[in-house]
């Protein structure tokens, strides 16, 4: 993740140019841009975007944009970032027909019904409307049925909001998130707070640290699995408390009754 003193050193520009392409990829010519990021630069006009047709991945988060008609020309689009802007349509990157991955997590997406336009994109699996990890949503978040109609209107979806859906582990998660729902339900009912359970991690802190690298796609692939890692973490204590409710529960029930004499 991006410092803040990182982020204050970024210049800011309103539109995209060729200029700005070529500071940015050390390319020449536009087509020749595979991978760009071009992250929190208050980019409201996405310019000549649209000349980078053989663009695989794209990187716009954290900036101003409404329009995305310049988009609809990169056919070969495979990874497209465009959390925390203030979108509300997404019809121009239908035509984006290889495009896998979308995020469009902290935008202004009213409805289900914005999303028609994307029924067409036959490649697309990973859909993020909201992030937990950076507080990113949408409006149509706010539906306690989207999640369901989402998955009706992209059956090929395997990973919705960051879970898993379809594949190895969707059973284990949902199982762990139905104890989860079950054990808040009792709380509430109750109207008492548990004490939190003294667990240890499965390996210490330090075991997941990784040496960075200046590569830009390497950097960003590391940032993509701290992102991930975060969750993962999150989603492993809330697994924990879940379990050790569960079995204390469990150890009451089997307990045997003790009469008074």
């Amino acid at each position: 993740m991006e410092s803040k003193k990182d982020k204050d050193n970024e210049p800011e520009c309103a539109r995209i140019t060729n200029g700005l392409l070529k500071s940015r990829t050390g390319e020449f010519d536009l087509e020749s841009i595979l991978f760009l990021k071009l992250r929190g630069l208050g980019i409201y006009d996405l310019g000549c975007i649209g000349e980078c047709i053989n663009l695989e991945r794209l990187d716009l988060s954290g900036n101003n944009i409404t329009n995305l008609a310049p988009l609809a020309s990169l056919r070969l689009l495979v990874v497209l970032n465009l959390s925390a802007n203030r979108i509300s349509n997404l019809e121009p990157i239908s035509s984006c027909e290889s495009l896998q991955s979308l995020n469009v997590a902290g935008n202004l997406i009213c409805s289900p019904d914005n999303l028609h336009a994307l029924k067409s994109l036959r490649k697309l699996e990973i859909i993020r409307l909201k992030d937990n990890t950076y507080n990113y949503t949408n409006p149509v978040c706010k539906n306690s049925s989207y999640r369901n109609i989402l998955l009706e209107m992209f059956p090929n979806i395997k990973v919705l909001d960051g879970e898993r859906v379809v594949g190895r582990g969707s059973d284990l998660y949902q199982l762990c998130k139905d104890i989860d729902d079950t054990i808040k339900a009792s709380i509430f009912k109750n109207c008492q707070l548990p004490e939190l359970p003294d667990c240890k991690p499965w390996v210490e802190d330090s075991f997941w640290e990784i040496k960075r690298s200046n590569n830009a796609i390497v950097d960003e692939a590391y940032k993509q699995f701290n992102d991930v890692l975060h969750e993962c973490r999150l989603l492993n204590s809330r697994a924990s408390h879940a379990i050790s409710q569960t079995e204390r529960s469990l150890g009451l029930k089997n307990q045997p009754k003790q009469y008074a004499v």
